[in-house]
């Protein structure tokens, strides 16, 4: 599928699941069409079917996958599996379930198989352009240090982990996340390059997860109809 930019990711990890992750699920997708954009949605494996059902725009995502492929195999992720259920995307190498280079290789090249767009997590520059090398859809760029502290990344970082990975290959599709949490971190980081963006902890622990969305997704909207 084509996402179209700037595109925006919510991600509830592992803070959330059943009835409240559907809650948010139900806001971002009710949002995404307010404000026709394409919106990337994560959640827990066993509540992805349930999220797929209620929600009519969002791209359906798994927060992990493995490469194997059906036959012999126990305990693991697999994307025949995934792709039954109408997921669209996995992301991939999170610093919390990071891959060898070899396995992202053949993870990326099982999700292109299957027809699942590849969303690989990078941190330094040089694991960008390593990265970039598997021709994944998209990379999301993001210091692990930074995960959960609500500080976005600095601007040389952005600047030059975005060109570490488009001088490899400028079709793959940028997300700068990085402690994002406000309207203006979205101007930032789309300002700075970025392809899309979105949120964790900023969306979670805001007093009102409507409000946050709005806020962030307003920030995309205006940006998108300001650079057209």
């Amino acid at each position: 599928m084509n996402i179209r930019k700037p595109f925006f990711i919510v991600n509830p990890k592992s803070y959330i699941f059943g009835d409240d992750v559907l809650k948010l699920a139900k806001l971002a997708d009710e949002l995404a069409q307010k404000y026709d954009i394409d919106c990337i949605f994560t959640g827990q494996l066993i509540d992805l079917p349930m999220i797929k059902k209620a929600t009519k725009n969002l791209i359906i995502t798994a927060q992990f996958m493995d490469s194997l492929t059906p036959g012999r195999g126990m305990g693991h992720v697999l994307p025949e599996a995934l792709k039954n259920q109408g997921v669209e995307s996995v992301v991939l190498n999170h610093a919390e379930k990071q891959l060898t280079l070899t396995e992202i290789d053949k993870t990326v090249k099982r999700a292109k198989e299957v027809g699942i767009m590849s969303i690989v997590c990078a941190d330094t520059p040089e694991q960008c352009r390593a990265i970039a090398e598997l021709h994944p859809t998209m990379m999301i760029c993001e210091p692990t240090s930074l995960i959960g502290t609500g500080n976005t990344s600095n601007e040389d970082y952005i600047r030059k982990t975005n060109e570490a990975i488009r001088t490899v290959d400028d079709k793959i599709l940028i997300m700068q996340a990085a402690g994002v949490s406000t309207g203006e971190d979205v101007r930032k980081v789309l300002t700075l390059g970025a392809d899309g963006t979105g949120g964790t902890s900023g969306i979670i622990n805001a007093p009102s997860w409507k409000d946050k969305l709005t806020e962030m997704m307003s920030a995309l909207v205006d940006y998108r109809e300001e650079v057209k």
